[in-house]
């Protein structure tokens, strides 16, 4: 005890601006039920495990800490399982963790010598026992920032509901036999709460549904609240009740009073319909669910380095998926495994590791390669009666990697390209220093794109990229009869696609990987450019080339298009994708002997004329889909009028940017130098970066992520022609090589967006497929190939 108190002022009683971490180490993922249990260290309030606490003695001094294990309870092995609510693992409603429950036990620990002092005791100094209960009764700061909204957030009261007016229609609402008053549908029928009007819905991602009838009522009339037929029960809550002007599903506290001014009788009828949540709940026993995750295949889990699971923390399955892909490539395992000790990483961090992003990644890359957290359980998984392990929960991680950025700070489901391009883009900022120990470089090459003006004359514009993102070009399709039989049959039998997409008859088309390379690389037209040598706009063809080839290829595959009639849809389509590449093709050849560049002059008045102007005829079919007409005119300016499609994509992506309701900001055609400038050190040429700036109304971070996602609309929409044949600083050092790449890595998705579903990889590891879905390991017997949304391959050695 007198060892305790001679270090009482090492000891700090926490303030509640105070980040306490008492549940992970910040080193490693042990955690009070590790072997060794968990030291929070009294003064910084960090966690260790036994095998770091020593660590940090070292770099710190500070002596006193609070030892934290914890003992597994005894479960009933009848615990019922809990059927999910939520399109979510691991929260309330979700599907079922079957965690098991602990008891926690405490004691005083005072370094170097491990002197151990129980707790709770009435002979600790008093500064320690309030310093011990203050921090057991915090909320941790591992725990604190999952405290968020879900994608699946509880429904809100509309503020339209209490002050809804119903128009003396003396209409009266049959039980059942609803059809649209505007067409014939008998599905997806809404009843607009103020005139009793039944009409179709809006048409779903995969063009069912309905035909837009009920949304261009509410544009018509402004009458605010519709509920969904079908979906009414005696149980009011679950009613599917949409609110137009605050687009969102919403709950009508007064809804039995609005049902009853039509007549209708809520107790007695029955649900015949799913709620929006529910039909996208229901895509978890979908085709697509069970043959990614290979449900029913009797999948033998695999242990040891290198086949870690990752804790899904609920909706961070795209996180998992990427992270599993990234840390089996030699670039992430050499920087962040074999190079670097958790010890010298943590001797260089700050004084909170768990901000730094080196700290962070080291710690993910040793939990996963390390194989000490790939071990099975004691207990074997309930569902499949087979050896499981517990996974690593990467919070620490994910805290850091997404702080600052409203999306992935989140807990919604979020894209994993997106995530991948904004993890690399972390990465090669925190390695600025030395960007010889950069891994983000062995993804990055160099893009060629050749302008051929009707002149004659050309123009080379470079930039780096990370991914080939890449059409899928469905005319080519190598199963047409296949296709055209099913078809018919399908016709001729009057079947539902919602019907037929569950069982294993569908047809789908399947086009050769081959395919969507050449349309990448193939000519394009490029309509309105302007030519420096005529002096006016034209027609130009564009044709895309690489300036090298990177270590580690990924190919994204844009499966989210416009349907016909500007619906938006997931294409219902199989890639045939060898296990060998060759794209050594695809090398761009430079200037050639005898092509004359474009002049460089660029015409004052052309550059004034750059105005944030959104295309009429696009904003209005946006909008006749259902979007704002704030969003849309952002939308059409942001990717710079080129078509609906692109600004389709861009609505998809940013319909969550807080700024996104902000009004539109026309500033003068001249933009801020340095900005220019900024951009230009970026390694974008200036006229793209003037033009970025204007359409973004100069805003820096925006205008990079303009330029990103606008690479065809940057050149062929620009008022200007780069005609320089040199390579930009950004392109000079990438790594290159050959043209062949064997495929090492899919990411797969399920669900009718990017932004919900689940994500899963699978990776060839010693020569075998390995399917890593969350904390699940296991031997693939059927990776699904041609199923993919990324893949990843690494180049071959000839």
């Amino acid at each position: 005890m007198e060892l305790l108190r001679s270090n009482l002022s090492r000891v700090q009683i926490p303030e509640p601006t105070h980040r306490i971490y008492k549940h992970e180490c910040c080193l490693s993922f042990d955690t009070p039920r590790s072997e060794g249990g968990l030291f929070v260290d009294m003064n910084s309030f960090l966690a260790f495990g036994k095998d770091y606490v020593a660590w940090n003695h070292e770099k710190t001094g500070n002596p006193v800490y609070l030892h934290i294990k914890d003992t597994p309870k005894s479960v009933p092995e009848d615990r019922p399982l809990k059927k999910p609510t939520l399109l979510a693992i691991g929260v309330d409603g979700g599907f079922d963790n079957n965690e098991t429950e602990y008891e926690e036990s405490y004691s005083i620990v005072i370094l170097p010598d491990f002197v151990s002092l129980p707790f709770p005791s009435v002979e600790l100094p008093e500064k320690v026992r309030i310093a011990v209960d203050t921090v057991l009764s915090a909320v941790g700061a591992e725990r604190r920032e999952q405290v968020a909204a879900w994608a699946a957030e509880e429904k809100k009261a509309s503020e339209h509901a209490l002050t809804l007016q119903q128009l003396k229609s003396g209409i009266v609402i049959p039980p059942s036999g609803w059809k649209c008053a505007k067409c014939d549908k008998k599905e997806n029928l809404w009843l607009n709460l103020t005139d009793g009007m039944i009409l179709c819905g809006r048409k779903n991602w995969d063009g069912t549904g309905g035909n837009n009838h009920a949304v261009e009522h509410y544009k018509e009339t402004s009458y605010p609240l519709a509920v969904k037929l079908g979906t009414i029960t005696a149980d009011l809550e679950a009613a599917d009740v949409y609110s137009y002007p605050e687009d969102d599903s919403v709950l009508d506290p007064l809804l039995a009073q609005h049902l009853a001014h039509f007549g209708i009788d809520f107790s007695s009828m029955q649900k015949t319909e799913m709620t929006t949540a529910e039909r996208e709940l229901d895509q978890n026993t979908n085709f697509d669910w069970n043959r990614i995750q290979e449900s029913g295949k009797e999948l033998v889990p695999v242990f040891g380095p290198g086949y870690t699971g990752l804790v899904n923390l609920g909706n961070s399955c795209y996180l998992a998926a990427t992270m599993q892909i990234l840390f089996s490539t030699h670039s992430f395992i050499s920087r962040y495994f074999s190079n670097q000790s958790l010890k010298l990483a943590f001797e260089m961090a700050p004084a909170d590791p768990t901000l730094d992003l080196n700290m962070q990644l080291t710690k993910l890359g040793h939990g996963l390669l390390s194989g000490k957290y790939s071990v099975p359980v004691t207990e074997k998984d309930a569902a499949t009666a087979e050896a499981r392990q517990e996974g690593i929960p990467p919070r620490m991680f994910k805290s850091v990697v997404a702080a600052g950025h409203g999306e992935f700070s989140s807990m919604r489901q979020q894209d994993a390209l997106d995530f991948f391009l904004h993890l690399l883009d972390k990465v090669e900022r925190g390695n600025n220093t030395r960007p010889d120990l950069d891994p983000s470089r062995s993804f990055k090459f160099g893009v060629e794109e050749k302008i051929l003006c009707s002149s004659g004359k050309v123009s080379y514009n470079k930039r780096d990229d990370c991914i080939l993102s890449l059409n899928i070009p469905l005319q080519e399709a190598t199963n047409k009869d296949e296709l055209e039989a099913f078809n018919n049959q399908k016709a001729g039998k009057g079947l539902e696609e919602n019907n037929i997409r569950s069982t294993d008859d569908i047809v789908r088309p399947r086009v050769p990987l081959e395919a969507c390379l050449a349309t990448f690389a193939s000519p394009e037209q490029i309509h309105d450019y302007y030519s420096t040598a005529l002096k006016g706009k034209t027609t130009a063809i564009k044709t895309t080339g690489l300036t090298s080839f990177p270590d580690y290829l990924v190919l994204h595959m844009r499966k989210f298009v416009m349907d016909a009639g500007w619906v938006p849809k997931k294409l219902d389509v199989y890639i045939d994708v060898p296990d060998v590449i060759d794209i050594s093709h695809m090398r761009s050849k430079g200037l050639q002997p005898g092509e004359e560049l474009l002049p460089d002059a660029v015409p004052e008045e052309v550059m004034e004329t750059a105005q944030p102007v959104a295309n009429e005829e696009i904003v209005e079919q946006l909008v006749s889909m259902g979007f704002n007409q704030l969003h849309c005119q952002k939308a059409a300016i942001n990717t710079s009028n080129v078509g609906v499609e692109e600004a389709t994509n861009w609505l998809f992506s940013h319909m969550d940017d807080p700024d996104i309701d902000a009004p539109i900001s026309h500033q003068a055609s001249d933009v801020d130098q340095s900005s220019v400038d900024t951009l230009i050190s970026f390694g974008f040429a200036e006229e793209v970066a003037r033009k970025a700036l204007k359409a973004s109304g100069g805003d820096i971070e925006k205008a990079t992520d303009w330029i990103f996602n606008n690479p065809n609309a940057s050149v062929s929409d620009m008022d200007v022609s780069s005609s320089s044949s040199a390579q930009t600083p950004a392109q000079t050092g990438l790594p290159d090589g050959g043209g062949r790449y064997k495929l090492f890595g899919i990411v797969s998705h399920m669900g009718t967006s990017t932004h919900c579903g689940h994500y899963v990889a699978h990776i060839l590891k010693e020569g075998r497929w390995v399917i890593f879905n969350d904390s699940k390991v296991g031997i693939s017997t059927d990776p699904p190939k041609d199923m993919g949304y990324l893949y990843f391959f690494q180049r071959l050695e000839n």
